[in-house]
């Protein structure tokens, strides 16, 4: 089969593979198809090359990324410390759709990426002119967060007790 038919047949669109990795978020795992459709027509696309910053410790908080393709590291203590590594499908910053406080950490493009970007102001836009899907990414966030929370202190306590044990 030539390329050109290949292309048309086999791979998926773009706009079917950002639905397809919207759905994964479990912010926006509760909307109908129209209401995922109105969160794609506001979505920023944005690339990064491998070692580029998307936003360093510090800054000020934009919104949430979701990798479109690409794989990210979460950094912090001036770029020493690794915390995570996402790949396609991962999200992060979402804390800052809430939250005015900087950025608690660093986001560092680890291969060449495409960010799909959810900004502040578009959820804003979005609680004024459509209340209840406002709410319905709201509580979800607000769901996120907690779960992210909970892992967290789950990790530390891990690690308290094996700090415990080797005093």
């Amino acid at each position: 089969m030539s390329k050109l038919w290949e292309n048309i047949f086999r791979k998926k669109r773009h706009s079917d593979r950002i639905e397809e990795i919207l759905v994964r978020i479990p912010v926006f795992q509760d909307l109908t198809p129209r209401e995922l459709k109105s969160i794609k027509a506001i979505l920023y696309q944005r690339e990064y090359k491998a070692n580029e910053f998307i936003f360093k410790e510090g800054d000020a908080g934009l919104g949430m990324y979701i990798i479109f393709s690409g794989k990210v590291m979460i950094t912090c203590d001036n770029d020493k410390q690794i915390l995570a590594e996402l790949e396609e499908g991962d999200f992060f910053g979402e804390l800052s759709l809430l939250d005015e406080s900087p950025r608690s950490a660093s986001a560092i493009a680890k291969t060449q990426c495409i960010l799909l970007c959810f900004f502040k102001p578009e959820l804003l836009d979005i609680i004024e002119r459509n209340p209840k899907l406002g709410c319905k990414i709201l509580l979800k966030l607000a769901w996120t967060i907690g779960e992210r929370l909970k892992s967290t202190n789950e990790q530390l306590r891990a690690l308290n007790c094996r700090v415990g044990k080797n005093e």
